[in-house]
C-alpha cells in the first residue's frame, strides 16, 4: 500500500471520512490560517476547527498562533506532521492485538451453545440459565464447534504481529525528515566552557563540651557545744 493511501485510511479511522479533503489543503504545507483553509473548503469556520481538533486529539496537527494587530484577535495556523502516522498506526495495531487475543483466550476457555435459527450465541453457563433454549424464539440450542473460529482468529494475530514487527524504511526516513524541517532544528555553535575552581579553606573549630553546672551540695556543719553562761543568783 502507498504511503498516501496508508496515511489517508489512519486518518479515517482516528478522525473520520469527512476530514481528508481538509488533509489535502494542508498536505506539503506549514501553518495554514484555518480561516483560509475554511475559504478553499467553503465551509464555516467552526467546522474546520472541528476537524482540525479532531486530528490535534491524535497528535496528527500541530499550531501556532498570532494576534491580529488590527482585529485585535488570535489566528491559528495549523501545520500537518504526516510523520505521526506510523507510530499511530503502529499503536492502532497493537490494540487490534490485544483485543484478538482476548478473544482467542475467550473462544478456547469456554464452550457456546448457538441456537438453530442463529438468533442467539450464550456461554455454557449462560444457556444453562434458559434450559438450553433460545430467550428469542424458544428453539433448541445446541453446542457450537468454534474450531473455525479459533484457527479464523489465530490467522488475523498472525498477520497482525507481521505488521507490527515491519517497519518501513520509508517511514523512518520521512519520520526523521519531517521533524527536522518541522522543528528547524539548527546546530548551536559550539562553546569552549573553562571551569575554575576555587580553593575553599575550611577552618575546623573544634566544639567544646559543654558542662554540666555541678550540684550544690549542701553539707550539714556540725554545730559546736557552745557554753551557755548562766546569771548567779
Amino acid at each position: 500500500m502507498a504511503q498516501e493511501d496508508i496515511i489517508a485510511s489512519v486518518v479515517e479511522s482516528v478522525a473520520g471520512q469527512d476530514v481528508l479533503p481538509l488533509l489535502h489543503v494542508l498536505k506539503g504545507k506549514k501553518n495554514v490560517s484555518e480561516f483560509i483553509i475554511a475559504e478553499e473548503l467553503k465551509e464555516e469556520i467552526n467546522t474546520i476547527r472541528n476537524k482540525l481538533y479532531r486530528l490535534y486529539d491524535f497528535n496528527l496537527v500541530e499550531f501556532s498562533r498570532k494576534k491580529d494587530q488590527k482585529k485585535g484577535w488570535y489566528i491559528y495556523y495549523w501545520t500537518f506532521v504526516p510523520s505521526r502516522v506510523p507510530r499511530l498506526l503502529r499503536e492502532m495495531k497493537k490494540k487490534k492485538l490485544v483485543k484478538l487475543q482476548e478473544r482467542l483466550k475467550s473462544e478456547q476457555g469456554a464452550h457456546f451453545y448457538e441456537c438453530v435459527n442463529k438468533c442467539m450465541r450464550l456461554t455454557f453457563d449462560k444457556a444453562i440459565d434458559f434450559e438450553f433454549k433460545c430467550p428469542e424464539c424458544g428453539s433448541l440450542m445446541n453446542q457450537e464447534d468454534n474450531a473455525k473460529k479459533i484457527e479464523h482468529i489465530l490467522s488475523e494475530i498472525d498477520v497482525l504481529e507481521r505488521e507490527i514487527a515491519i517497519v518501513e524504511p520509508d517511514f523512518i526516513v520521512e519520520e526523521e525528515q519531517d521533524m527536522m524541517d518541522y522543528n528547524e532544528v539548527k546546530e548551536l555553535p559550539k562553546l569552549k566552557v573553562e571551569v575554575v575552581q576555587k580553593e575553599t579553606k575550611v577552618k575546623i573549630i573544634p566544639v567544646k563540651k559543654s558542662k554540666k553546672p555541678k550540684a550544690i551540695v549542701k553539707a550539714k556543719v556540725p554545730v559546736k557545744n557552745k557554753r551557755i553562761k548562766t546569771k548567779k543568783k
